[in-house]
Order: structure tokens, then sequence, then C-alpha cells
């Protein structure tokens, strides 16, 4: 459906493909609503290691809800106060520590995360090596790997490196991946896998989450009819990063990333008549309205939503909320 403002005379045009769907997915939501319902059952401070989710926006909001971040356990106080694991995953040291502490913990981790972990687990409990498809140093990467001993998992990034790893010998391989990779990519990084090794086992479900996916094809399907993409999101965000490599693959002549309205340069449109919009899994709405409300200070908006898929998916919070959440 195509909408045109109605207030814009005198505006030279922009059609707007925004891509359907975008934001918030229900891992995100989740995590987002498991400090906010900590918050209001036991009061602030509620503590959070690492950022929640990466969007500083949401971020700096649950800090004005009385949300403290931090990077260790070690720089919370024994004052009783809840501390929230975020939405990427943790290696199980930190569960660990945080009960040798006796620390009233929430594990914020997505789902979906939380089932590569297992996975892992299940492989390592019938001796396999196992071949992780991600990026290093990311937090969920970093959590995954932690799940089980050092040098039970080793990384592969990329097609280069699924060409020359060198596994154990003699050892069964399976392979599972990081939840927020480029579809795409992660296909040729198997395929060269399964290639060398091929009695590699696979996951019994793609790892890749759902909203990766259906991010990634709404991008796919706007790409080829627009000349500018503006991706709503983190450079620290991997789903984001991969929405902005994807538009360009796709045919898009040039893409970019904002984490906001106020960052946009309108000259970046100077010559385009259609631009698309879509935004990472951990960008608010809000911050997508910040960018067309930028782009109607300068043009008359013809939107029109490209939908692709449609998504139901919640995710329940843990059992000391469930009453909050009730």
């Amino acid at each position: 459906m195509i909408q045109s403002d109605t207030q814009a005379a005198n505006k030279p045009s922009l059609n707007v493909l925004l891509a359907g769907p975008r934001g918030f997915c229900a891992g995100v939501d989740r995590a987002i609503k498991i400090v906010e319902e900590a918050l209001k059952r036991y009061g602030a401070p509620v503590y959070v290691r690492h950022e929640i989710v990466h969007n500083r926006f949401v971020v700096e909001s649950l800090e004005r809800q009385g949300a403290i971040f931090v990077e260790e356990l070690h720089e919370i106080p024994d004052n009783g106060q809840p501390v929230v694991f975020s939405a990427h995953g943790v290696p199980k040291a930190i569960p660990g520590e945080a009960e040798r502490r006796e620390m009233f913990y929430l594990d914020a981790t997505c789902p979906l995360v939380s089932k590569v972990h297992r996975e892992a687990e299940h492989h390592h409990a019938r001796g396999r090596h196992i071949l992780l498809i991600g990026h290093a140093g990311h937090p969920e990467v970093i959590g995954t790997m932690g799940q089980l001993p050092e040098g039970c998992v080793t990384l592969v990034e990329d097609e280069e490196d699924a060409q020359r790893v060198q596994p154990p010998a003699d050892v069964p391989l399976a392979f599972i991946t990081q939840t927020t990779l480029s579809v795409d990519d992660t296909a040729g990084i198997i395929a060269v896998l399964s290639e060398r090794f091929p009695a590699m086992s696979a996951p019994a479900k793609e790892d890749i989450c759902y909203a990766t996916t259906n991010r990634q094809a709404a991008v796919k399907a706007i790409a080829p009819r627009a000349e500018l993409m503006i991706v709503v999101g983190a450079p620290n965000s991997s789903n984001s990063v991969r929405l902005v490599e994807v538009a360009n693959r796709a045919g898009c002549p040039k893409s970019i990333m904002v984490q906001r309205g106020r960052d946009l340069d309108l000259a970046v449109l100077d010559g385009v008549h259609t631009v698309g919009i879509t935004a990472g899994a951990s960008a608010p709405e809000v911050l997508v309205e910040e960018v067309l409300s930028k782009l109607r200070e300068r043009y008359a908006l013809a939107t029109e939503e490209v939908v692709v898929a449609e998504e139901r998916i919640t995710f329940k919070l843990p059992t000391a909320l469930s009453a909050a959440e009730a």
C-alpha cells in the first residue's frame, strides 16, 4: 500500500520503500521486557552485564529507568539487586560465578541462541568436535564457545577459513552457526565445509534465526528498486551490519547505516528518487520514524511497505518474572 504525504507542497517527491519485517525481534523484545519488569518488581538499580541489545537508544532508555550496565560481574556490589545477562548469551562460567556469589540473576539470552548452546552440548556429549560459523569477538560467539571446555570448538569466519581449517584428526565433526549471520555467506561457508568433511553433522534446524532471515529477505526484495538503502541500526550489531551488506549484493547502488534520524545527512539523498529503509533486530520503530521525519524536512514522501513475512513469535519471560508479566 502506498501512502503519500499530504502536507508537503512545493517539496520534491521521494519514494520510500519500507522493509517488512524490520526492527525488533521476539528475542530483543523479551530481553528489554526482562530489564523493565525487573526494575518494576525489584526497584533500581538493576545491573545488566553487557549491553542488553546492541542499540544505544535502548540502553540509554533503560539507564534512565535505573539500569546499570557493566562489562563484568566483579563491577557489581553484593547488594542483593538483580543482574541480567544480555540477549546474546554468556559463557557457562558467568552464571557459575553469579551462583558462587549468591547473586540473583535473570538470563535474557534469546531462546534461539540458547537452542544453539544446547546443540553444542549435544554434539560434545557425542564426542564431536564443533565448527562454529561466526564472527570472532562477537558476544554471541563468545557465549557459545564458552558453553564447552576450551579446544572443543573451532571458529570459522569465512570461506577462506573453511578452506584451511584443520580440526582434530579422526574425530567426528558437527557445525553450528551464530544466529545473526548473512544467510548467503553462511550457505557458502557450509558448502565448503560439507565438501571437505562430508560426514559432518548439521543442525536439525537452521541456526540463523527467523528474524535475521526475514529482514534479509525484505532487503533483497527492496534493493533492486532502490537507489539508496538506509539501515537503522548500530555498528556493533551483527544483524544490522549484515543488512547493509545484503542490500549492496542484492543490487542497491549504495547502502548506509544510521543509528537515528539526526545522524542522516540529507546530502546523501541528492539525485535519489527511491530510497529503501529497514532496521536491525535491535532497533526500535521510533528510530525508523525519526528517519522518516528527517526525510520529510526536505521531501514529500510516497511510502510503500514491502512485506515478505508476518512475524507473530513471542517468547515468555523467565519464571521469576512471570507474576510480574501477569
